[in-house]
């Protein structure tokens, strides 16, 4: 048999079969399992396989779903080490969960009788790897956690413009319910409370409350999969009107400034705002609409495009600046993702192009967010290069990226390195040094750039490799110095240079 499952089965087969566990526990450590809707169907043609199969059986198996089978075997997923990296979330998260600081919020009744010891974390990449840890399937009301996808939704339906004809998209520097508006009279930007009620009544005009709620749900819906459950919890709802005073104050402050667009009922855009706040999912769900914002508005559960990705470029723009309250900008500055807090406790976190992250953990800190959540992202860029900025040429501190594979990450930098030595590409060379490649780096014999390019007679890298401080004398694997590998090979510029930054053979064996 040939084809291109055959590649396939001779790198995992032994002794001519695979065992049907190899797989699944392959799947499972990449991240899938039966409860992953992109894999459940293929988890399910796997358990109805016999124990071992061979290549026809694997055959029939890869045309199951071809992409998705080469993509975990191949490890072609944006997370390489799903395992490794799993191992140093859970670390991570059994070190935040001992950290008790913090008060639930008291001023909405609701949320203060929520226990305040929960604390989950929910992961999910942009290729659909997910992982859960704590109390992952507990439902708690998302909050401000809201506002990204209510934005989100009135550019959707109105564009940049007209949204921003109403709402401004700069940090108030005050806090999130203050009772303030721009020079222009309006909403600072849609993170704080005004405007997102501002937010909430540009969408679906026209339509009655009942209709407009339900549209925004299935929005939610869509952007989590589909496969979720996204719920309402009518007490928190009640609650939020009973003591929503500075809300309403905020909502006739508007209408005052003539903020508001023609025709709007204050009372109706108050109470869906109210109803935003209260809808009710896991971080299990928020981590994936966090993925599908990660992913430019493609959900990577259901390959739906929900939003446009300048409307996701936009809205996570906004997230960076003004997503956290009051710490906004030192969040900003020392984790470095966009993000959005709500007072239930709940951060929604967004590593473009990688993944989403939910957290829920009901304490929170003086300024409104989670203290664990705070913790658990503050520890997250100290192991991992995931701080937008991170990718700057040079910055090499000795962090992960999750997105290369272990080989890769500790020797793909080298790898390039030497080949740019072998062909003595000095300006290649320059570039790596620059973005923190070890210029002594050598590969498995223990060789050098310095040697590969004394053998090949690469003068001039030679010469770049001597004045970076690359030790001359340094033996391989089999004692061979620099100078010993220029002489073999004849190059004599090469020994003369290297001779007068005080090159020697090795030591003659008797």
């Amino acid at each position: 048999m040939s084809g291109p499952h055959s590649i396939l089965f001779r790198a995992y087969s032994q002794d001519g079969v695979i065992e049907r566990e190899h797989l699944l526990a392959e799947f499972a450590a990449a991240g899938f399992d039966s409860d992953n809707p992109i894999a459940r169907e293929l988890i399910a043609a796997v358990r109805a396989c016999d124990s071992v199969l061979d290549e026809a059986a694997f055959e029939k198996l890869y045309d199951c779903s071809p992409a998705l089978l080469a993509q975990i075997l191949e490890g072609n997923l944006i997370i390489a080490d799903f395992r490794g990296f799993r191992a140093q979330i859970e670390e991570i998260f059994n070190q935040v969960r001992e950290n008790r600081d913090g008060q639930v919020a008291s001023y909405i009744p609701q949320l203060e009788k929520v226990d305040p010891d929960k604390f989950a974390v929910a992961l999910c990449s942009i290729d659909g790897q997910r992982m859960n840890l704590g109390e992952s399937s507990d439902y708690f009301c998302v909050q401000s956690c809201s506002k990204p996808l209510t934005y989100c939704i009135a550019l959707e339906q109105l564009g940049v413009e007209e949204v921003h004809r109403f709402v401004g998209r700069e940090p108030s520097g005050k806090t999130f319910n203050e009772l303030t508006l721009n020079a222009h009279g309006l909403p600072h930007n849609p993170m704080i409370n005004a405007g997102a009620i501002m937010c909430g009544a540009l969408i679906e005009r026209g339509k009655s409350p009942a209709e407009r709620f339900d549209a925004v749900l299935d929005i939610w819906r869509e952007a989590a999969g589909g496969d979720c459950r996204i719920g309402f919890n009518n007490a928190v709802y009640l609650s939020e009107k009973q003591t929503g005073d500075r809300n309403y104050a905020l909502g006739h402050f508007m209408r005052e400034k003539k903020a508001f667009p023609d025709g709007t009922t204050l009372a109706d855009v108050l109470e869906f705002y109210f109803q935003c706040c209260s809808i009710e999912t896991s971080v299990e769900t928020l981590s994936v609409l966090a993925a599908t914002l990660a992913n430019g508005g493609h959900c990577p559960l259901s390959g739906k495009m929900v939003f446009r990705p300048e409307n996701v470029k936009n809205c996570l723009s906004l997230m960076l600046s003004c997503g956290m309250y009051d710490f906004s900008g030192e969040f900003a500055f020392t984790v470095g993702m966009p993000a959005k807090s709500g007072v239930s406790g709940a951060i929604l976190l967004v590593v473009p192009n990688t993944c989403g992250i939910a957290i829920w953990s009901p304490r929170l800190d003086e300024l409104g967010n989670s203290v664990r959540g705070v913790d658990f992202c503050r520890k997250l860029v100290s192991r991992f290069r995931l701080h937008t900025f991170d990718q700057m040429v040079g910055l090499n501190d000795g962090r992960l990226d999750p997105r290369r594979s272990t080989y890769e990450e500790r020797l793909g930098g080298g790898t390039f390195f030497l080949w740019a030595c072998a062909n003595g590409d000095t300006s290649e060379m320059r570039r790596l040094v620059a973005r923190g490649v070890d210029p002594a780096v050598a590969n498995y014999d223990d060789r050098t750039g310095l040697h590969i390019a004394s053998s090949a007679g690469q003068l001039e890298a030679v010469r770049y490799l001597l004045k970076v401080g690359v030790p001359v004398n340094r033996e391989d694997r089999w004692g061979n110095r620099p100078l010993d590998d220029a002489i073999r090979e004849g190059n004599d510029l090469v020994a003369a240079l290297l001779k007068e930054y005080g090159a020697e053979c090795k030591t003659a064996t008797v």
